[in-house]
């Protein structure tokens, strides 16, 4: 890849995670290596047992294993969860000092600063490090202005209608 973009898929509807899953799918296709870092996702989902799959090429990184929603957890677990994301990000750092892959997505990272779990400036950072030929994907909710200015690419998922207004879980291969 010649030239790397920043990307990012925000709003309330869902296909945020997805539409990022797909582009990696879809950039293995043609020999890309993707690394995706999810955040706030403690429980198995279906995209950790099919990029098993890819040999290498599309690989998934969870720090924080908890399955307890933000807002369920105690001080002590957010601290935790703190020092986890924190570990994650040094992860990120050098992946992309090291130029380990041709596209990174962080994945529900609007929500890891939301939750005053990393700061703004060191995302800001982590896209200022972004080699040349490096795409970057970033997904979650309520994006900061200062990550909107820096992104080529911004797509707004909308919600019309949701099967949980009907009462419908989350369904395993369809929702994660």
């Amino acid at each position: 890849m010649d030239k790397g973009l920043i990307q990012v898929y925000t709003g309330d509807g869902k296909g945020k995670t997805t539409a990022a899953l797909g582009l990696g799918l879809r950039a293995v296709g043609y020999g890309y290596k993707v690394k995706m870092v999810q955040f706030l996702k403690g429980r198995d989902s279906g995209e950790l047992f099919s990029t098993k799959k890819f040999n290498g090429n599309f690989e998934i990184y969870r720090f924080d294993k908890s399955k307890k929603f933000f807002w369920n957890m105690n001080e002590a677990e957010k601290e935790e969860l703190k020092k986890k994301i924190s570990y994650a990000f040094d992860f990120i750092e050098e992946t992309i000092r090291k130029n380990d892959c041709d596209i990174l997505i962080l994945d529900e990272v609007m929500g890891v600063i939301s939750n005053k779990l990393v700061s703004i400036d060191r995302v800001l950072h982590i896209l200022d490090m972004k080699p040349e030929n490096m795409e970057i994907i970033l997904t979650g909710r309520n994006v900061p202005e200062d990550i909107l200015d820096r992104a080529d690419l911004v797509s707004e998922m909308k919600m019309i209608k949701h099967p949980f207004e009907k009462g419908i879980p989350a369904r395993k291969g369809i929702e994660y």
